[in-house]
């Protein structure tokens, strides 16, 4: 369990511009608040790690109302043993009432977990309801006990713990004490926009420290190429390795950057990727994706993960996206993941990229198939169509030509390309087509 030391009242102190806020309410397991957080008016919640009563339920749904009418985030708290069971069904009722306002305030304003202490059962599942969820260290989330499970013979080592719920997907971010784990809830509240409504915050900013490095790949500094310098703050490191997702600014405007490793994109990737979007999208957050992957992992043990489901899903995800949408293919954009990362308002083509409908290899076999039989090394012979194929009409000369790209760019002027194609979009305006929801695969 995370240091009792560091109580409500140090929390909010610390997650307050200056220790300063307004107590809501009459304070008792839980602590209502409002204030301002890097200088973002603010709702705060905060538990005090003992049981929590009725009247607790009905103050975090009061404050959630409040946060739907104002137009202000709510972060909560969470460290608790769980509800009063001298309550009984009331208890129960309470627990209902609470995840009922957090599903119906999701997508209105962000809603940001920060788990301090113990939460389990129903306070796990709202914690992962919220748009993020940064855990300290020594932190718990669960639905049932561990020590229950490994009774039944069902013991994973480390469940539990926040290291397992960031593996897991659950927690956004992990870190080291709770005092850091608030610090980064007033971060990411200053990134996120007040409401659904209102735009991004922007900030004072200093270029990227480098350009992007082909030669040297890596997602991580790939998207550290696309962002201001020391601007980012990444979502579900330890899940979905083979893609980096982040918030950071571009020019001082908060964007939502997606990079992909230069490997297959596994079933976690993808769902990483899809989760972050749909968050960017709730509040009109630009999202920059940089595609460099070979496409989805080609594996009936992935399809059997879901692999298949995950990939509509995302496919689905950045087509309903109204949000600003800019695409950059860096190297490899095959089939079905350009047709899934790449539905964007604007395309930027790297020059080196290719982005064909099949693998260039597979189409030389193909269009050359006469001419490769009758050579003398059909190995050799068909690496140099396959070459002289990408070169030629899946080049980056190429998808401008056939419309799949907008822009043609090097390393040194991406940056500047990207900038010019957010400035064009700063003001896109769309709306869905009439319906209740849509269906995608979940």
């Amino acid at each position: 369990m995370a240091s009792t030391k560091f109580g409500k009242a140090e929390i909010l102190a610390t997650f307050y511009d200056e220790g300063a806020y307004t107590t809501l309410f009459h304070e008792s397991a839980v602590t209502a608040a409002f204030g301002s957080a890097n200088g973002q008016p603010v709702y705060a919640v905060c538990q005090d790690g003992s049981a929590v009563c009725a009247k607790d339920a009905e103050k975090t749904v009061k404050v959630l109302d409040m946060a739907a009418k104002t137009g202000n985030p709510v972060v909560t708290f969470y460290n608790s043993v769980g509800a009063k069971l001298e309550e009984g069904l009331g208890a129960l009722a309470g627990s209902a009432s609470v995840t009922a306002a957090i599903a119906k305030l999701s997508g209105v304003v962000p809603q940001v977990a920060v788990v301090t202490g113990v939460c389990a059962g129903t306070a796990a599942v709202q914690a992962a309801s919220a748009d993020v969820c940064l855990m300290a260290k020594e932190a718990e989330l669960f639905l049932s006990a561990p020590f229950t499970s490994a009774a039944a013979g069902d013991k994973v080592e480390g469940a539990g713990s926040a290291a397992f719920a960031a593996e897991a997907g659950v927690a956004t971010a992990v870190y080291e004490n709770v005092e850091l784990a608030v610090k980064a809830a007033a971060d990411v509240v200053a990134l996120l926009p007040s409401n659904n409504l209102s735009s991004p915050a922007v900030f004072d900013f200093a270029p990227p420290a480098s350009a992007l490095d082909m030669g040297k790949y890596c997602r991580i500094k790939a998207g550290a190429a696309l962002i201001d310098d020391g601007r980012d703050f990444e979502f579900y490191g330890a899940f979905g390795k083979n893609a980096y997702t982040a918030l950071g600014t571009v020019n001082g405007s908060t964007v939502g950057v997606v990079t992909t490793a230069d490997r297959a994109l596994d079933h976690e990737s993808v769902s990483k990727i899809a989760r972050f979007v749909r968050l960017c999208d709730a509040f009109s957050i630009p999202v920059v994706t940089l595609v460099n992957t070979p496409g989805f992992a080609k594996s009936s043990s992935e399809d059997l993960a879901g692999g298949i489901r995950e990939a509509a899903r995302l496919a689905a995800t950045y087509a309903d996206a109204t949000t600003a949408k800019v695409a950059i293919v860096a190297g490899t954009a095959v089939g079905p993941v350009y047709t899934a990362l790449c539905n964007a308002d604007l395309t930027i083509a790297l020059n080196g990229c290719v982005i064909s409908a099949v693998e260039p290899k597979v189409a030389a076999t193909v269009l050359y198939k006469d001419e490769l039989e009758a050579g003398t090394n059909i190995v050799k012979d068909t690496e140099r169509k396959a070459a002289e194929y990408a070169a030629s009409a899946c080049s980056a000369e190429a998808a401008v030509a056939a419309g799949l790209a907008d822009f043609v760019a090097d390393p040194a002027t991406l940056h500047a390309t990207l900038t010019a194609a957010l400035d064009m979009l700063s003001t896109k305006r769309t709306q869905r087509l009439p319906k209740k929801h849509g269906n995608m695969a979940l």
